[in-house]
Formats: structure tokens, sequence, C-alpha cells
């Protein structure tokens, strides 16, 4: 496996307020060095990637090594978020994992076509999220090499 010396960041667009607390809690649980940003709609999650306000500050706002997506959100939802950085070439590359309520083979089967790396559902317990996280951070951040990845 890596090292993983590498602070990584997650960016979670998510409309409950709640799931983001849930989320920043079972990451800290998580044995790789992980800082968590939460937007709560698809169109800051926009403004947060493209670094527009009052997201300009890049230092402050890094480009995640992951981004969660819940798919129903105000103002741009998660299905049209998706669809627009899969087709950005500067976007593309960074890994989206869905992470919603949603069963429905219909929500599953478009955001695949989409482009999503990942689709995930909601788990029911704190530390089944814990749990699903570490597993998710694991695979992400350790075993898969991504585009910035050097030897």
């Amino acid at each position: 496996m890596k090292s993983s010396t590498k602070l990584f960041t997650i960016l979670m667009a998510n409309d409950d307020s709640g799931f983001c607390v849930l989320m920043q809690e079972a990451l800290s649980e998580v044995d790789l060095p992980v800082h968590f940003y939460a937007v709560h709609n698809g169109e800051k999650l926009l403004d947060y990637l493209y670094h527009r306000d009052p997201y300009a500050d890049v230092t402050a706002f890094p480009t995640p090594d992951l981004i969660l997506l819940d798919l129903n959100m105000p103002r741009v939802d998660g299905r049209e978020a998706l669809q627009r950085l899969k087709s950005d070439p500067k976007m593309r590359a960074i890994p989206i994992v869905v992470i919603t309520t949603s069963h429905q083979e219909e929500d599953i089967f478009n955001c695949y076509q989409a482009g999503v790396n990942s689709f995930l559902v909601k788990p029911m317990t704190f530390e089944k999220l814990v749990w699903m996280m570490q597993e998710v951070c694991r695979y992400w951040f350790e075993l898969v090499c991504l585009p910035s990845c050097s030897s």
C-alpha cells in the first residue's frame, strides 16, 4: 500500500447539515489524515471547485481528492452537478462517490452513465457510516493511483 503521509481532502455536497456533522465525525475516526469540507447544494459545489466567491482562495479551499455527492439538493442537484463535472476535462479525474438514500435502479444506472465512480446508499447507523468511510478512504487513498499520484 501507498504511504499515507499526505493530507487528503474530501468535499461533500449535501443539503442535510445533520448528515454533514455525522460525516465529519465518521471521518475523524478514519485511520488516514483527512480534511473535510462541506457545501449544501450543487451550486456551492461548483463554486467551490471553480474557486468562485466565496471559495476563491485556493489555499483555504483546496481541490478535493474525493467528492461525496448527494443526489437530491436544492438549486443544482447532484445529478446535474455530476454531469457538469464529468463533462469538464479539468474536473473529470476527481473521483465522485454518490452517497444518498436512493435505492432506485434508475438513479444508480443514470449516475454510472454520467461517470460516477461509486454509488453508495447511506447506512442506517453511525457505526456502519464509520466502517463505510474507512473502506472508501482506504480504497481511494491507499489502493487506487489517481492522476496526481506520484510513484
